[in-house]
């Protein structure tokens, strides 16, 4: 939100929490121009944080005069006080260390899960660096990944490796991998059947489906 207001210069409104008084009298075209700009600025700043809570929490912030004051409400309501965030990530980091990845799931589903949990110790304003993420990951996948965690090992400095790169080379296994296991099916169910035509059996069931 912060960002969005910024983008539109309406941040101001909020940071520097002003009140927009009546004119005097006798003003020159310039200072009646930015009267105007300063009230605008700070009706769109409210119509901003407005339209972006639920019903509930606009008829609480509804008679707040000051962009500012808004603001402050919405971060006590949504975030909370130091105590409060300080709790809420340590307890997300303890679910981050509790985590492991399962033999039924993939490394996209795994790193997902893994970083939901990171996302949300950065939104709290604490650090948690990539690096982290990939000793993490190094450590709880399957041993059937160990071939791949060892060439890296043998062929690249693992404390300056990225996590996009530790990603895509586990992926490349796995679907080295899954690509083994179905030539490894098809061949033995070709031995079973030899006499299968596997394009023609999917054939005919499209057209019994197209039938039905």
């Amino acid at each position: 939100m912060k960002t969005y207001l910024e983008a539109f210069n309406l941040w101001k409104a909020v940071e520097e929490d002003y009140e927009v008084h009546s004119l005097p009298t006798n003003l020159i075209v310039a200072q009646i121009r930015n009267h105007k700009e300063r009230k605008t600025r700070k009706s769109k700043t409210k119509a901003c944080l407005f339209a972006a809570v639920s019903t509930t929490i606009f008829t609480r912030i509804m008679s707040f005069k000051l962009a500012k004051d808004v603001w402050d409400y919405l971060k006590k309501e949504y975030v909370g006080d130091e105590r409060i965030r300080g709790m809420q990530s340590l307890n997300l980091i303890q679910e981050f260390a509790l985590q492991r990845m399962k033999e039924s799931e993939t490394i996209k589903e795994y790193s997902n899960r893994l970083l939901r949990i990171v996302n949300k110790v950065r939104l709290l304003g604490k650090s948690f660096t990539d690096s982290t993420i990939v000793e993490k990951i190094l450590v709880t996948v399957p041993k059937k990944y160990e071939a791949s965690i060892t060439t890296l090992e043998n062929t690249k400095d693992l404390s300056k490796i990225t996590l996009i790169e530790r990603l895509n080379a586990l992926q490349v296994q796995e679907q080295r991998r899954l690509m083994r296991k179905n030539r490894v099916t098809e061949g033995v169910y070709q031995a079973k059947y030899p006499d299968f035509d596997k394009k023609k059996f999917f054939r005919k069931k499209k057209l019994g489906f197209k039938q039905q």
